[in-house]
């Protein structure tokens, strides 16, 4: 797993929409938004971070300076106001998104076709 940095957030924040840098990094890939005091971060990091089938990247937006804007950006460019927030891409394209999920059907989502 990888923590997003401040200038990944940036070009997140700038459009609407994270870089190929990150979403076509591996041929799966996944982004969590989240805050580091949830139970359901908790249980999906235990086993993200022993994930080989995709690379996992991150972000606790509550430990950082501007969480407030990266939170309202996420819940209305994505227009969800839960959290883990997941967004799934295969080959660099979009093929799902989610909140909480077990292993099993995390890995589900990228055998998904994007709409």
């Amino acid at each position: 797993m990888k923590k997003l940095t401040e200038e990944q957030m940036n070009f997140f924040l700038k459009n609407g929409e994270f870089s190929a840098e990150v979403i076509a990094s591996a041929p799966n890939t996944a982004v969590v938004l989240t805050q580091d005091w949830c139970p359901q971060w908790t249980m999906m990091k235990r086993y993200l971070s022993e994930i080989t089938e995709a690379a996992v990247f991150f972000i606790e937006y509550n430990r950082e300076a501007r969480a407030n804007e990266y939170m309202h950006a996420k819940e209305t460019i994505f227009g969800n106001d839960l959290i883990p927030y997941v967004r799934y891409y295969r080959n660099g394209e979009f093929v799902g998104d989610s909140n909480f999920v077990f292993k099993d059907n995390f890995l589900d989502f990228f055998k998904k076709t994007s709409d």
